[in-house]
């Protein structure tokens, strides 16, 4: 009996032990990616257009995915997007207990890479903006941080890009995790879906700075509105904030049914281990060889 016991308690600790540490590993990817690609955008928008441009901002996340990826991506799956890790737990790929450790981990990671970021740049924020941090306006740096949308952006357009963006994210995703399909190389998995982020924002994301992760853009939000910038982060842009949470959530189960039943299923092996016949992929197929 007290054997038993003992056994059980030393496998509750072994599944509380491993929480932890994917709560630790989704912490430090997303502190990784977020420096990066906060600091990118840091540089472009204090050094006014002399350190950086819109290119360099969408190469500056594009590679801190990549870096992410490569930090904790054979370790835990690199989960930085908590609408991807939400869809994987809809579809069954992860286990619904997982979700809220990877995403407290993503969050407190997001939290803590805004304040490094803050920190490593707020000098340069207080010369800047000459000690008020404002959300909005000709010194306006709260868009380092969190993501706002055009001035000429309504809240449906908004919601709407932000949708279609995210859905355009998980496709690009699962294509390139896809071995049944022309995935990527082994060993480019990470360079693949961090050019696919650049891409999408070199593309899709001039409208509302394609947030595409509640992760990577309401913890920021939330510290902004604690460091300095006020409420004001949330009250922007006719209550702007949910939209880059709530959007990316259902965008991400948009793209996931969208391959699953347009690409997956058609494409999956036959009993006998043979694949569907399809003249054009046959064609590549033998391009290729």
């Amino acid at each position: 009996m007290t054997g038993r016991i003992r056994n059980l308690r030393d496998q509750r600790f072994t599944e509380d032990w491993k929480k932890y540490m994917n709560y630790l590993k989704s912490n430090c990817n997303q502190q990784i990616t977020l420096v990066i690609g906060q600091g990118s955008v840091a540089q472009v928008v204090i050094g006014k257009n002399s350190f950086g441009d819109f290119l360099s901002i969408n190469l500056g996340f594009g590679f801190g995915v990549m870096l992410g990826i490569h930090v904790a991506g054979g370790i835990s799956g690199a989960h930085m997007n908590a609408a991807i890790t939400f869809a994987n737990c809809v579809v069954g790929n992860l286990p619904w207990y997982k979700l809220p450790v990877y995403v407290i981990g993503q969050f407190v990671g997001s939290f803590l890479a805004s304040a490094t970021t803050f920190s490593l740049y707020y000098e340069a924020l207080m010369d800047y903006t000459g000690g008020t941090l404002s959300v909005g306006g000709p010194t306006g740096t709260a868009n380092i941080f969190a993501t706002y949308p055009s001035p000429y952006m309504s809240t449906l357009g908004g919601f709407i890009n932000e949708f279609i963006t995210t859905a355009v994210l998980l496709i690009g995703i699962l294509a390139i995790n896809d071995l049944k399909n022309a995935g990527a190389l082994p060993g480019t998995h990470a360079l693949s879906v961090g050019l696919l982020v650049a891409v999408i924002g070199m593309s899709l994301g001039m409208n509302t700075g394609y947030a595409i992760n509640p992760s990577r853009d309401l913890p920021p939000r939330i510290f902004t509105a604690v460091a300095g910038w006020g409420l004001e982060v949330f009250n922007a842009s006719n209550n702007w904030w949910w939209v880059p949470v709530v959007a990316p959530m259902l965008g991400s189960l948009l793209g996931i049914f969208i391959y699953n039943i347009f690409i997956d299923f058609h494409n999956r092996p036959r009993l006998d281990g043979s694949r569907k016949p399809d003249c054009e992929g046959d064609e590549s197929g033998e391009q290729r060889l």
